[in-house]
């Protein structure tokens, strides 16, 4: 059985990593990428867990074996299928400790050629936690502009594109509103956005800059890094105008359209609208939004939202960034794009990955 380190880990090309902790851990944070094979189900380790704390490690050990001999035939077999042939599978848990040990040994017996993660999860987050701050390329482009201008959208155009982009939504699983979350499930946790952040910037290391967009520090459930809030503070900043009803168009097509039909949807905007409600005092807004609401009049909602609550909290902001901005005008973030890009070039940021 080889052990190779964290460090080692991100030297091999599209490595096999096998997680062997319960699904319950590997839903909560996992290494981008692993394949979850557990060694014991959520309840098998939760039981393994109350015999450990009442009677001691070899009770816990004893019933460990009783629980996984059956099947470990079953589980050798999933972790060779999934490795395919002549990879070495990188076997983990959370520590590095009995569970990985005994499963790279069972593979070791059985003639897989296998290796252990040092230090398991922990190790890894410890490790990504240390990196992230000294990865961030020299310079910012923040993308600035009122809600449903489409910077996400731009962004994803920009990235397929070949220019550098960190994707901060996608990593947080969170739009970034209080309606961020509609047709996302419950967006991601810190540990999984950081995971992410960590993949992306590994991408990004030959950039001289990157492009992002000018989100608040939390988004979701998950804080950006201080290291990357003072690159956006400090960034080249680009602010985008589009006309409203393009706006409304536009989140129409994103939180509307795609869900408007599903059985749980109405029940999330109503949600969503009474969070709205608790910081805006205005009684005339809050009775005009709940009677479209009863009439599923999603476009006037939107239109109300932006012009009596999103635009007018986003006039401060501005003034919050360093440095000079480029106004964008432009009818749909189709014809932003190219304005971007226009502007881009005459800066000297090219395409790193064409």
């Amino acid at each position: 059985m080889k052990e190779i380190t964290v460090e080692e880990l991100f030297s091999i090309n599209n490595p096999v990593i096998i997680d062997i902790r319960s699904p319950i851990e590997f839903k909560e944070s996992s290494i981008p990428g692993a394949i979850n094979i557990p060694l014991f189900t959520d309840d098998e380790r939760k039981e393994i867990g109350t015999i450990y704390k009442n009677e001691g490690q070899d009770q816990a050990k004893w019933r460990a074996m009783e629980l996984v001999s059956h099947k470990i035939p079953d589980l050798l077999q999933s972790i060779k299928e999934a490795s395919g042939k002549s990879i070495q599978p990188i076997i983990h848990c959370w520590r590095g400790g009995t569970r990985s040990k005994a499963v790279a040994t069972f593979l070791d017996f059985a003639g897989v050629r296998a290796k252990r993660l040092i230090g398991g999860y922990k190790a890894y987050r410890e490790y990504i936690l240390k990196e992230i701050p000294t990865m961030f390329p020299e310079k910012a482009v923040v993308l600035h502009g009122l809600t449903g201008v489409g910077k996400t959208e731009i962004l994803k155009i920009l990235s397929k594109e070949g220019y550098p982009v960190l994707d901060l939504e996608a990593m947080a699983g969170h739009r970034g509103s209080i309606f961020g979350t509609i047709g996302l499930n419950e967006g991601h946790n810190q540990k999984t956005f950081d995971s992410l952040l960590f993949k992306q910037l590994q991408e990004l290391q030959e950039a001289p800059y990157f492009l992002m967009e000018a989100e608040s520090k939390r988004i979701g459930k998950a804080s950006q890094p201080d290291e990357l809030m003072i690159k956006k503070i400090h960034g080249i900043h680009i602010q985008l105008h589009i006309p409203i009803e393009q706006r409304v168009t536009h989140l129409v097509n994103e939180y509307v359209t795609p869900f408007e039909n599903l059985p749980w949807y109405f029940g999330e905007i109503q949600e969503s609208l009474e969070r709205v409600f608790r910081r805006e005092k205005d009684p005339n807004f809050k009775k005009d939004l709940a009677e479209l609401l009863e009439k599923c009049q999603y476009a006037q909602m939107i239109k109300i939202l932006l012009e009596s609550y999103y635009d007018p909290k986003y006039d401060h902001k501005r003034q919050e960034y360093v440095g000079d901005f480029f106004d964008i005008f432009a009818t749909s973030h189709q014809e932003a794009t190219e304005k971007i890009k226009t502007q881009l070039d005459k800066l000297s940021l090219k395409p790193q990955f064409v």
